[in-house]
């Protein structure tokens, strides 16, 4: 795995590390001399000191040949020019950018970027999973993080409960999609009725998990 990696703080430090040690080959880019200077004496990598969003300092951090480039700058026309440039200049198959503005996530999706990730976003959804967190045994992020499939399990007290699918008010592009009721396993229907202790496989974007959470479980932030 060829990656190159934007940007000089520690979470360009962290990756960094953790990707070293799996044996990828690995650049760094940048602009900043002392940040530049610190990577390269504490990470196995290339570090080039310059601009990622300049075609040629992309090249000589070896573009042509990269699986992904991942833009991690706190500037955000910074990431997308940079993940621009190294899909449509040097065919990089897979592009990865930091959204320091969430409003700006959709953008950089809709202009070609492989994934666009919002910490902001990413924070406060696990915060609202908190509130049932003790009933989630399971998630994935699928599909490079633009959607959820997440097991849960309905407690007392649940609203859910007695329940059909077709009662429930669940939002749009979420759905139930399998329960798990003890050693049975049914792919439900819109009259099936959820029991208590079900375990519920959901699918949902991660923008309407914590609405699929409280009309299921009833949780409130």
């Amino acid at each position: 795995m060829r990656v190159i990696l934007i940007g000089g703080n520690k979470t360009t430090y962290f990756l960094a590390r953790t990707f070293a040690s799996k044996g990828y080959h690995l650049a760094i880019v940048n602009k900043d001399p002392a940040e530049a200077k610190w990577l390269s004496e504490r990470v196995k990598a290339l570090v080039i000191l310059g601009d990622g969003s300049d075609p040629a300092i992309l090249e000589q951090a070896g573009a042509r040949r990269a699986d992904v480039v991942i833009s991690l700058t706190p500037h955000d026309e910074d990431n997308l020019i940079t993940c621009q440039i190294a899909r449509q200049m040097y065919g990089v198959p897979r592009t990865m950018a930091l959204v320091n503005d969430p409003d700006n996530e959709a953008i950089f999706t809709q202009l070609g970027i492989t994934t666009a990730f919002s910490a902001t976003r990413i924070i406060a959804t696990l915060i609202e999973q908190q509130t049932a967190l003790e009933d989630i045994t399971h998630l994935v992020l699928a599909a490079e993080g633009r959607v959820n499939v997440t097991e849960v399990t309905l407690r007392s007290g649940a609203p859910a409960i007695g329940k059909s699918l077709y009662e429930l008010a669940l939002p749009e592009d979420s759905l139930v999609a399998c329960i798990i009721r003890g050693e049975q396993v049914i792919v439900p229907r819109g009259p099936s009725r959820l029991q208590l202790a079900d375990r519920l496989i959901l699918i949902d974007l991660p923008e309407n998990h914590g609405q699929m959470l409280r009309a299921l479980m009833g949780q409130t932030i």
